[in-house]
């Protein structure tokens, strides 16, 4: 499985984005591996997108997240939540927004060593292969 964070959905869905076509050119060549987010991804990156002028993608994008057919939605337990904030702490020094920990958590959780991503909050955290 690919961990998909933020940066990636938002790439392959906003044709402006610089890295769009990037994206795109790695998402056709990603060997059908499947795909893999957590309900923080998914609320951070409707979030951006609404804002930033791209409310149709931002629907768009929410039904494809909510049929199943784009990735498997982690929703994150209670138990991860609390480990999500012990990350949160531990790494003060650094500038990981509490979703990139809360990524962390479940791609430990998960065993997942693979990412798609932009943030390079992903390449941090030491154990992730990070694509493009």
């Amino acid at each position: 499985m690919i961990f998909t964070g933020t940066g990636g959905w938002f790439s392959l869905f906003v044709m402006q984005d610089m890295n769009h076509a990037v994206v795109l050119d790695w998402f056709t060549r990603r060997k059908q591996k499947p795909l893999i987010t957590t309900d923080y991804a998914v609320d951070e990156t409707l979030t951006l997108l609404r804002p930033r002028g791209q409310g149709a993608v931002a629907l768009s994008l929410g039904q494809q997240f909510f049929n199943g057919s784009l990735a498997t939605i982690y929703y994150l337990t209670e138990d991860d939540i609390r480990a999500t904030w012990q990350v949160f702490t531990r790494y003060a020094d650094k500038e990981w927004s509490f979703t990139d920990c809360s990524s962390k958590v479940v791609m430990e959780k998960l065993g997942i060593t693979e990412a798609f991503a932009f943030d390079q909050h992903f390449r941090q955290f030491g154990s992730v292969t990070v694509s493009p």
